[in-house]
């Protein structure tokens, strides 16, 4: 198992878009994925189709994290009807808003971490979508991963959030989890025609050199379809689709050359 803090420090860049896209390709490629939404908003919860409810919260976990609670705040996704691989989520809500604080204990910073290792032969991939700022939860998403992937956009202040991002992930690495490594930073809504863009993705580059990711993620309304549809981007089959459902592989495909993850045989 190994697991990935997909992270910004600043909202509305598409963190969301590019963790459902991730569950997506993880799908496709048949890794058993549990999705973690640490954002009391549960977008992702919500783009991953999931219906009914839960018993308890994702807060509960984080206080006392017991398997049991762990799997009583999980549903199973609608994506793995009708083939691929399952998807499991772990549901975000308002409910985790009163962790989102900077005064969190070490144990509770640490705690998503100790319940994953007791669940780690249940899934090859775990993505811990966090909220966009820099509090409790994101910490302890941090706190739980092997890898962040830091998501921004070709914007100045943008930019300067994956700049703090990357500070908050050496910060965790030296404080808690020194097995947390920077997994790269992905360029999301990227519009190639618009010069504003193309500069800043070039500031992107020059900043912080092998960093930045070569799958750059265009702004396609696509993405806003399958969204819209509660669906994965590669049911869509249009140019578009097969476009960013393939950014989206070679996204994970990079994930599992750095990690050495991949689908369990047998």
């Amino acid at each position: 198992m190994v697991v990935i803090a997909v992270c910004s420090l600043k909202g509305g860049v598409g963190k969301t878009s590019v963790t459902l896209g991730l569950a997506a390709s993880a799908r496709a490629a048949g890794l058993r994925t549990r999705v973690v939404d640490l954002d009391p908003q549960g977008d992702t919860t919500a783009g991953l189709d999931t219906s009914g409810e839960v018993p308890t919260s994702l807060a509960t976990v984080i206080d006392d994290p017991r398997r049991r609670h762990l799997r009583a705040c999980t549903l199973r996704s609608g994506w793995s009807e009708g083939g691929g691989a399952p998807i499991d989520v772990t549901v975000g809500g308002p409910d985790l808003a009163v962790l989102d604080r900077t005064d969190l204990s070490s144990r509770r910073l640490t705690s998503l971490r100790t319940v994953l290792d007791k669940v780690a032969d249940e899934h090859d991939l775990v993505l811990i979508d966090c909220p966009p700022s820099l509090g409790g939860l994101t910490r302890v998403g941090l706190s739980a991963a092997d890898r962040a992937l830091v998501v921004t956009e070709p914007g100045v202040f943008a930019i300067a959030a994956a700049d703090r991002a990357l500070r908050a992930i050496h910060d965790v690495r030296t404080q808690r989890r020194p097995e947390l490594q920077p997994l790269g930073i992905v360029i999301n809504r990227v519009r190639a025609q618009v010069g504003e863009h193309r500069y800043r993705v070039e500031e992107l580059t020059s900043l912080f050199g092998p960093l930045v990711l070569p799958q750059q993620i265009p702004e396609r309304a696509v993405l806003q379809r399958a969204q819209g549809a509660y669906a994965p981007i590669h049911a869509f089959r249009d140019a578009g689709g097969r476009e960013v459902a393939a950014l989206f592989d070679g996204l994970l495909a990079h994930i599992l050359r750095v990690t050495g993850a991949g689908p369990r045989r047998g």
